[in-house]
């Protein structure tokens, strides 16, 4: 996969777009010009709509620890791995003083399905124009007409800077990987 930035530093351009085919299935990873945010950078504040069609910003959370993680789309088999895993450890954020707020290309309408589906009491935000995927320099992959931002987790403390990143998330054990670096970061 094609880090957003990386590309263009090649090609010593100001602005690339590029396409890759990845794994051989038709997914193609879109890069352009422009890094992904890294850890010490302060954190892209944005606002987006949730679940509920309420604006939710960054600034909301500021004093918390926020677990912004990036999926590909709603209610399919590892996003939903995932979203349960980090609902399942839910008592744990709060107790860490943290808050878990995912973000896809999905509609505020696709949201509130899942959401109502399988009992999410976390906030999925709405990005259907990838801003705050671009903003994060989240690479945004294509299969055909579809599009759908990569598997990518910012983890930002209660200051608003990143500390850590995880790129290509594996989702099995990740909500664990998370508040274990919480609890070592503290």
């Amino acid at each position: 996969m094609i880090r957003k930035g990386l590309l263009g530093k090649a090609l010593g351009v100001a602005a690339v777009a590029a396409a890759v085919t990845v794994g051989g299935f038709g997914l193609k990873a879109h890069a352009a010009a422009g890094d992904s945010v890294q850890p010490g950078a302060v954190a892209p504040n944005f606002t987006l709509p949730s679940q509920e069609d309420k604006p939710v910003s960054l600034t909301d959370y500021k004093g918390k620890w926020v677990v912004l993680y990036f999926y590909p789309k709603d209610q399919t088999t590892g996003c939903t791995i995932e979203a349960h895993n980090f609902q399942r450890d839910m008592p744990k954020y709060t107790a860490a003083n943290a808050v878990v707020l995912g973000v896809s290309l999905d509609t505020v309408e696709g949201h509130k399905a899942w959401c109502a589906k399988d009992t999410f009491s976390f906030k999925l935000l709405a990005d259907p124009d990838h801003k705050v995927v671009d903003a994060y320099g989240v690479p945004v992959k294509s299969m055909g007409p579809m599009k759908f931002a990569s598997r990518e987790t910012f983890l930002i403390n209660p200051d608003g800077k990143v500390v850590k990143v995880w790129p290509d998330v594996k989702v099995a054990n990740h909500s664990e990987e998370v508040l274990a670096e919480i609890a070592t970061a503290k």
